[in-house]
């Protein structure tokens, strides 16, 4: 785990505590700001091969292990989104990844199968900021899928992104096409690594975070990023879902 509040890391720099719980690095450069791109003489971008390669087993070592634990809850969530309403169990929807690749990311539909189709009729109802569209209480959605977005379980799919290798447990959410027509220069700098699942405003608030905060969270997260920083972001994910604080 990353050290506490006030001790030294390896690299002489004490480190702090910030008011989102974060913790800071002191004594060190500047992280990524508004004008300039995440550093790759460290971070993420500067990982080395065997740090990369540790990254990508912890990846698929927690994936396979969460398939093997919550095998009962697919099977049940499955199973109620069948007998629910007409469509299919799974939600295939493009995503941009590292370097603007295109992939299919996995959900358990929680909506019509209409849905997507239907988004444009809905976009006053819009609640989020920049180009992100959410609506607290979409009336898009299932009975069903209510529960599982309450509770993140239509997420669970992405641990089959996370082993195909198109997705990382922890890394910046993976936008839709159409929001990263919206990006600047900024934005576009979270696209240099996978995506993953969790990331840092997403055990901050998730939704309830704005836009611009959650480029700002994600880029300190590349240029600060170490092992032992997505060890901490997975602990931190377990009572961030719990909590259910904006997930909608």
């Amino acid at each position: 785990m990353p050290p506490e509040p006030g001790q030294t890391n390896r690299e002489g720099r004490s480190n702090r505590t910030t008011m989102n719980g974060d913790v800071a690095v002191t004594g060190a450069a500047p992280t990524a700001d508004a004008d300039t791109p995440p550093p790759r003489d460290r971070g993420l971008l500067a990982a080395s091969n065997r740090q990369l390669l540790a990254k990508r087993v912890l990846d698929i070592v927690l994936a396979l292990l969460a398939l093997i634990l919550l095998s009962p809850v697919f099977l049940v969530t499955a199973c109620a989104i069948k007998l629910s309403s007409p469509g299919p169990v799974l939600f295939r929807q493009e995503r941009v990844g590292r370097d603007g690749k295109p992939f299919s990311m996995l959900k358990f539909r929680s909506m019509g199968r209409d849905a997507e189709r239907e988004r444009s009729a809905y976009l006053d109802l819009n609640e989020c900021s920049g180009p992100l569209f959410k609506i607290g209480h979409d009336p898009r959605t299932t009975p069903v899928g209510h529960v599982l977005r309450r509770w993140s379980i239509d997420e669970l799919p992405q641990l089959l992104n996370v082993i195909h290798g198109e997705m990382s447990l922890v890394g910046p959410r993976p936008p839709l096409p159409e929001e990263c027509e919206h990006y600047g220069p900024r934005e576009r700098q979270r696209l240099l690594v996978k995506p993953g699942i969790t990331c840092v405003w997403q055990v901050s608030g998730r939704s309830d975070v704005e836009f611009a905060e959650q480029v700002r969270m994600d880029l300190h997260y590349i240029a600060d990023w170490n092992l032992l920083l997505d060890i901490a972001l997975l602990v931190r994910t377990v009572p961030a879902v719990l909590g259910r604080r904006g997930a909608y």
